[in-house]
C-alpha cells in the first residue's frame, strides 16, 4: 500500500514514483500517436469530463430534491435537461466510436475518476 505524501519535507520525485510504482519498465516504450488517435483521445478526455460534471450535476440536483428547495417545474426541467445531454453523451461517443464504459480516468494509486 502506498504511503502518503510528506509535504513537509521536499519531494525527491525518484522515490514517490518508485513508492507508487511507476517506473521506467512500467511505462510504454513508444506512444503510438496519430491524428485519428489523438482526435479520439481528446473526445474521450473531454466527454469524460463532460459525464463527469453531469454526474456531480445529478447529485446536487438530487440534493436539492431532498431538501424541497426545487419547485415541480425545476425537477421537471432538470430531469428533461439530464435526459438530453445523457442522449447526446452518447450519441458522441457513437460518432467516436467510444464505449460509454471507458468514459473514465485511471487516477493511479487514488483509484478511477468514476
Amino acid at each position: 500500500m502506498n504511503q502518503p505524501l510528506n509535504t513537509s519535507e521536499p519531494i525527491d520525485f525518484a522515490q514517490e514514483l518508485k513508492a507508487i510504482d511507476c517506473t521506467i519498465a512500467n511505462l510504454p516504450k513508444r506512444i503510438n500517436i496519430s491524428p485519428e488517435n489523438a482526435e479520439q483521445g481528446l473526445a474521450q478526455l473531454v466527454l469524460t469530463l463532460i459525464d463527469f460534471l453531469k454526474q456531480l450535476m445529478e447529485k446536487q440536483a438530487i440534493r436539492r430534491m431532498d431538501s424541497g428547495s426545487l419547485t415541480e417545474e425545476e425537477i421537471e426541467r432538470i430531469g428533461e435537461t439530464m435526459m438530453k445531454l445523457d442522449e447526446r453523451i452518447n450519441d458522441l461517443c457513437k460518432a467516436f466510436n467510444i464505449d460509454r464504459k471507458e468514459l473514465n480516468i485511471d487516477l493511479g494509486p487514488l483509484g478511477d475518476l468514476m
